[in-house]
């Protein structure tokens, strides 16, 4: 355990209980071929036998390690977690439902030492129907035009990525569709690389319509996020400004044609600056509130680990 490990395969799963033997036994073909490395399964509150299976994989190989939710929370908080356990070198991400081949571990890690920091998996020649083809079609081009990186495929599974990446870049409530884009944000070399995709062996995908209509909602939240958390006054206090100097203007103006004998008590120019000044105050005390939340907040995981399994001490 107390060797160096130059590869950590990170692979959240929920409900993936047929697809987990076959999987390990690719992971293992591959990494093997890599130096020394672990396997961390986050099982993300599955209601299949997937964690009876994992358990039967770290019985077979004590590098397999498993971290197991009370309950799901999403593949944002299942990677946050492997994140933070994780030791390799070199992190690699993959689904657990046999689409992400293992065999791509020595490509993406050959274009890791070029000098990138992440390489994102494109899954060129994609195995999926076309009703999730086109709208993650649309969903990549609108967040590459608003984050100012062009990928083909934020959101495949598979990617790699040095260690200090991971330790800077937070994943959180439902992110991980937009890693590159924050990767790239904080000052990391980010690119892509075609890779290999199957068709789904077992059951259904776990995502619907729903998750294109959030994305959306998220990518604004991440432009927001990644331009203004660590400065909300730039934000706040520039809409305060606004809206204060415009409701000044406005009742400036009445209060000159007031002392000219003009009645002002009913006109709506009068209530629009009493808004404009109560909204810029308003904003003020947002941008205080954030930077106060800014400064005084800690990092926390958004999930409760209920089981971990291989590990010499919990990884948090």
């Amino acid at each position: 355990m107390s060797a160096e490990i130059n590869v950590s395969a990170v692979i959240p799963l929920f409900n993936e209980e047929p697809s987990l033997h076959e999987l390990f036994t690719r992971l293992e073909a591959n990494l093997s071929k890599m130096g020394n490395w672990e396997i961390i399964f986050i099982d993300d509150g599955s209601s299949d036998r997937s964690l009876e299976v994992l358990r039967t994989l770290h019985d077979r190989e004590a590098r397999v390690r498993i971290i197991s939710f009370r309950k799901n929370y999403g593949k944002s908080a299942a990677l946050h977690a492997g994140f933070k356990a994780a030791r390799g070198q070199y992190v690699i991400t993959l689904d657990a439902d046999l689409q992400d081949d293992p065999a791509e571990f020595q490509s993406l890690i050959r274009k890791l030492e070029e000098g990138y920091d992440l390489v994102s998996g494109w899954k060129e020649k994609r195995k999926d129907p076309i009703e999730k083809k086109l709208p993650s079609k649309l969903f990549n081009s609108v967040v590459g035009l608003l984050t100012g990186i062009r990928l083909h495929d934020f959101n495949c599974g598979l990617k790699a990525y040095r260690r200090e990446v991971i330790a800077e870049v937070p994943v959180y409530g439902e992110m991980h569709r937009f890693i590159p884009a924050l990767v790239h944000w904080a000052g990391f070399r980010v690119t892509e690389l075609p890779v290999q995709h199957h068709p789904r062996k077992h059951g259904r995908s776990k995502y619907g319509a729903k998750r294109y209509l959030s994305g959306f909602l998220d990518l604004l939240s991440v432009i927001f996020l990644v331009r203004f958390a660590k400065k909300p006054m730039h934000l706040f206090g520039l809409g305060g400004m606004l809206f204060t100097f415009a409701g000044l203007l406005i009742l400036g103006y009445l209060t000159w044609g007031w002392m000219q004998g003009v009645w002002i008590g009913d006109r709506p120019l009068f209530f629009l600056g009493i808004l404009l000044m109560v909204f810029g105050v308003q904003s003020f005390s947002l941008g205080l509130i954030g930077e106060l939340l800014t400064r005084f907040t800690a990092d926390r995981g958004e999930y409760s680990a209920k089981l971990f399994v291989g590990f010499d001490q919990e990884p948090f």
